[in-house]
């Protein structure tokens, strides 16, 4: 194993620790979790960007996915008022394997994640475990957002 000089990891850690805090302030972040079946994290970010102007409604989608067992289908419902995300809920429609498991995890966690943020900026990481699930969510909120300007 080769040894790092001390002066090396010492700047290796400092200019991390840099890194990391100013990330930190770039933007503003929600993060729920419980433990009910397994860890279930999420993070969902929005900025106060009030320069465009969302329909109300409620606007529906699919989005499909590769993951490890497959082709994945989920579909994605998302009402708005005022360009605030004020319900929203996700279906699967094909999953297999421990993907299911995933998927359902996902679908109790995302309305919890993502109601009372901003339509316009609004962007979901892992969700329950999910972070295919959440990269189809971010698809379908673009989808969203452009059939609400």
């Amino acid at each position: 194993m080769k040894r790092i000089p001390r002066s090396k990891a010492a700047l290796v850690t400092v200019v991390g620790l840099s890194l990391v805090g100013s990330l930190a302030g770039c933007a503003s972040t929600t993060s729920a979790s419980s433990t009910d079946s397994g860890s279930t994290s999420a993070t969902s970010t929005s900025t106060s960007d009030t320069s465009t102007t969302y329909k109300d409604g409620t606007y529906t989608t699919d989005e499909t996915f590769e993951s490890p067992d497959g082709q994945d289908e989920i579909a994605i419902r998302v009402t708005v008022k005022s360009g605030v995300v004020t319900a929203a809920s996700v279906t699967t429609v094909n999953s297999q394997g421990q993907s299911a498991r995933y998927q359902a995890q996902f679908e109790s966690a995302i309305s919890s994640v993502v109601v009372g943020k901003s339509l316009s900026s609004l962007s979901v990481s892992t969700v329950a475990g999910s972070s295919l699930a959440s990269s189809a969510f971010n698809s379908a909120l673009d989808t969203i957002r452009s059939e609400a300007s």
